[in-house]
C-alpha cells in the first residue's frame, strides 16, 4: 500500500509540472505529437498486438465473457480506429487562447475572458485500451497533462500505448509525464489518485455504474460523470408513424449495449393503436423483448407486463420498456422521474409542442425527429469526446475539446486604481 501510494504521488507530483508546459505550447508542437503518435501507432502493430495478447490470454483464462474480450482486443482495425482519431484531433481547432468575450468598462478598463486548460486530468476506465489512446490525445490538444488509470483487465495494452505516448512527447521536446499510465493493477491505486486534490483538477471515470458511484463517493477531486444512460423516445399524437417507427427501432436496436440507446419508448394514447402493434412487430423481429404497461399488453399479446423496477431501468440489452400515456405532460412527467438526464426524444409533427419539449425536458441532449443515438461528441460536430456528463458543473453532454478547458478573466488598464 505505502508503494502505491508512493508511485501515484510521484505521478500526480511530475504531472502538475508538465502542466505548467503543456498549457503554454503551441497548437503546431500538439499536432506534431499528435501526428507522430499516429505514425508510431501504425509502426508498433505487431509489438502493440503482442502485448494485448497477454491480456487476452489472461482474460480467457479467467472466464471474461466474449463482449468483454471483444472490448478488450487490440485488432487491425481498432488500431486503424486510434491512428484516425489521432489524425482528427490533430485537425481540430485549438481551444486554447481563445477570447470568448471583451467589454469596456465605464473607466476604460478593458475586460476579457480567455479559454485555458483545465490542469491535471484524471482519467479511470474500464476495459477498452482504446480509451487510453483517445483521452491523452483530446487532454494534450486541449493543454492538460492526464493520469490515465485503465482496468487491470488491459494493464500490458495500456503500458505498451503509453510508451509509444511518451516516445512522441520525448521526440518534440514535451516532458513525457503530460500522459502517464498508472503501471499497477493494484485497487488501491484509484484510492490513492482520488486523494490527489493538490495535483488533480479533475476525474473522469468512464465505465459502469458501480466504477463510477464509487469514484464519486471516495474522491476529494471534482468529478463529471453519468452513473447510467436511461434515454425515452416519445412518441407524440399525429406523428408520422413511418418516421416514428424507423426512429424508435435505430434508437433500440442499433446497439443496444450503449449509453445513448433508448431504454423506455412512451406513446400517445390517441396514437397507440394505430402504432404499437407494427413497431412492436419490428421489434420483435429483431429480438426485442417488450415489457409494457397494461395498455401496451392489450395492444401486443406477445409483451410481457412490466414491474415496477423495469421503468427508469437501464437494459443494455434487446429489452425495451414501453409505456402508453394520456398526455404530453405525463409523458414529460414520465421522463422527469425516470429519465437519468442523459439523451430525450420526441417525435412529433407540432412545431409548438416539440418547442415545449424542448424547454421543458432536462437532459444533456433534447431531440425532435431524431434518434437517440446522436448523443455522441462525433455525431454532434465536436469531432471527438472524453465521455458524456449528465451533472451540470461544469459540462453537460458529450465533452469535447472545449469540455476540458474553463475560462479565466483577463483586464488591461492604463494606470486605473479602485475609489
Amino acid at each position: 500500500m505505502s508503494d502505491v501510494k508512493a508511485v501515484i504521488e510521484d505521478m500526480a507530483e511530475k504531472a502538475r509540472k508538465a502542466a505548467r508546459k503543456i498549457a503554454v505550447l503551441s497548437t503546431d508542437v500538439k499536432n506534431k505529437v499528435l501526428l507522430s503518435t499516429a505514425e508510431k501507432l501504425s509502426d508498433a502493430r505487431a509489438k502493440l498486438q503482442e502485448e494485448n495478447r497477454k491480456d487476452l490470454e489472461k482474460g480467457q483464462a479467467k472466464g471474461l465473457s466474449s463482449a468483454f474480450l471483444d472490448r478488450l482486443e487490440l485488432s487491425d482495425k481498432v488500431i486503424d480506429s486510434m491512428v484516425q482519431g489521432l489524425k482528427e484531433v490533430a485537425s481540430l481547432p485549438d481551444p486554447v487562447g481563445e477570447v470568448t468575450k471583451m467589454w469596456k468598462r465605464p473607466n476604460n478598463l478593458l475586460v476579457g475572458r480567455v479559454r485555458i486548460p483545465l490542469g491535471v486530468i484524471g482519467m479511470i476506465y474500464e476495459s477498452r485500451p482504446n480509451v487510453t489512446i483517445d483521452a491523452a490525445a483530446l487532454c494534450l490538444k486541449a493543454g492538460n497533462a492526464v493520469i490515465l488509470k485503465g482496468g487491470s483487465d488491459a494493464i500490458h495494452s495500456n503500458l505498451a500505448l503509453a510508451q509509444i505516448l511518451q516516445e512522441a512527447l520525448d521526440e518534440n521536446q514535451v516532458p513525457k509525464e503530460a500522459v502517464q499510465v498508472v503501471p499497477t493493477t493494484d485497487r488501491s491505486a484509484v484510492t490513492e489518485l482520488l486523494a490527489r486534490e493538490e495535483e488533480i483538477d479533475l476525474i473522469i471515470p468512464r465505465g459502469g455504474e458501480g466504477l463510477i458511484r464509487f469514484v464519486v463517493e471516495n474522491s476529494k477531486i471534482p468529478v463529471l460523470k453519468h452513473y447510467k444512460g436511461v434515454c425515452h423516445c416519445y412518441v407524440d399524437r399525429g406523428c408520422d408513424e413511418d418516421m416514428a417507427t424507423e426512429i424508435c427501432f435505430n434508437s433500440k436496436v442499433q446497439r443496444p449495449g450503449v449509453c445513448n440507446a433508448m431504454e423506455g419508448m412512451l406513446v400517445h394514447q390517441d396514437v397507440a393503436p394505430s402504432f404499437l402493434p407494427k413497431m412492436g412487430e419490428r421489434f420483435k423481429e429483431a429480438g426485442v423483448e417488450i415489457r409494457g404497461c397494461k395498455r401496451t399488453c392489450e395492444l401486443l399479446s406477445y409483451a410481457v407486463p412490466a414491474t415496477e423496477e423495469d421503468w427508469g431501468t437501464e437494459f443494455l440489452d434487446l429489452i425495451l420498456a414501453v409505456k402508453v400515456v394520456s398526455s404530453m405532460d405525463e409523458a414529460m412527467d414520465y421522463i422527469d422521474r425516470y429519465g437519468s438526464n442523459h439523451t430525450e426524444a420526441i417525435i412529433t409533427r407540432d412545431y409548438a409542442r416539440a418547442r415545449r419539449f424542448l424547454n421543458e425536458v432536462d437532459a444533456s441532449l433534447v431531440l425532435v425527429n431524431a434518434s437517440t443515438r446522436f448523443n455522441d461528441g462525433g455525431q454532434l460536430g465536436l469531432g471527438a469526446e472524453i465521455g458524456i456528463s449528465t451533472s451540470k458543473l461544469h459540462a453537460y453532454g458529450p465533452m469535447g475539446l472545449e469540455e476540458l478547458t474553463t475560462t479565466k478573466f483577463i483586464a488591461f488598464g492604463d494606470g486605473q486604481v479602485r475609489s
